[in-house]
């Protein structure tokens, strides 16, 4: 019989092994904001559980890979630990943090706003309210440290990667591609469409935590002039984190 779920229409994951020592709990093949609510949930509850040989967890768009030490714990507890969670978990919005995001658009900030602009037919203005104007969830953690892949982009501004992507991008890049916003954490090669520059650090070794951003928060990005910029871009610089999150207690779809 499969496990139950708070809705006959939403699917049981599948276990997928993954060598020896992990497991990857599998909610469905598209990235999709129900589903990857679904993903943090059991993720949160997991960690609640404080279940022995657990040893890391690894959200993604549309699965959970579970690290685990298999002299403590085998896999067949895990997934019977996993079915006995899934009649409580969520696919609304709740358990993260929400971070408003200071964002200097344009210029040599955002050296690809005005092409984004002509190429999705709105002035430069229209395309910084659209993207101001949304709330993204973190849905998994990137290629970087502190990186977070963020959604979802409103249909109006989704263009596909650049066609050339850059070899240097500036590290506090606010971006986009297809249907997804970022902010590159460091300098790195990127190919991204440009729309400002944080200034930020959302890694920083010398704080205390020195990630801001975690899988399940929600960002919002707001417009700042440049005077605003270098001063915050000064405190960054002296490791204040600059700004702080608000908890998300409610439910909703996060727009």
């Amino acid at each position: 019989m499969p496990p139950a779920t708070p809705d006959e229409t939403v699917p049981a994951p599948r276990f997928l092994a993954a060598g020896d020592t992990a497991v990857v709990v599998e909610f469905g093949t598209v990235v999709d904001r129900a589903i990857n609510r679904r993903v943090t949930s059991l993720g949160r509850a997991l960690r609640a559980a404080e279940m022995a040989g657990i040893v890391d967890l690894v959200p993604t768009f549309r699965s959970l890979m579970v690290h685990y030490d298999p002299t403590v714990v085998r896999r067949a507890e895990i997934e019977e630990k996993v079915n006995a969670l899934l009649p409580d978990l969520s696919d609304e919005a709740s358990g993260g943090r929400l971070w408003r995001v200071p964002t200097l658009y344009g210029g040599t900030y955002g050296p690809d706003l005005d092409e984004v602009a002509e190429r999705t037919g709105m002035s430069p203005e229209k395309v910084v309210e659209i993207h101001s104007s949304g709330t993204y969830e973190c849905y998994m953690m990137g290629f970087m440290p502190g990186l977070g892949y963020l959604g979802t982009l409103p249909d109006e501004l989704s263009l596909p990667r650049r066609t050339e992507p850059r070899v240097r991008v500036p590290g506090g890049s606010v971006a986009i591609a297809t249907n997804l916003t970022n902010i590159y954490t460091k300098e790195s090669p990127g190919g991204w469409h440009l729309l400002g520059r944080t200034p930020i650090e959302l890694f920083d070794l010398r704080r205390a935590e020195p990630i801001l951003l975690n899988a399940g928060d929600s960002v919002q990005f707001y417009e700042i002039d440049e005077a605003t910029y270098n001063e915050m871009r000064a405190r960054a610089d002296e490791g204040d984190p600059v700004i702080s999150p608000q908890e998300l207690t409610g439910s909703g779809d996060g727009a």
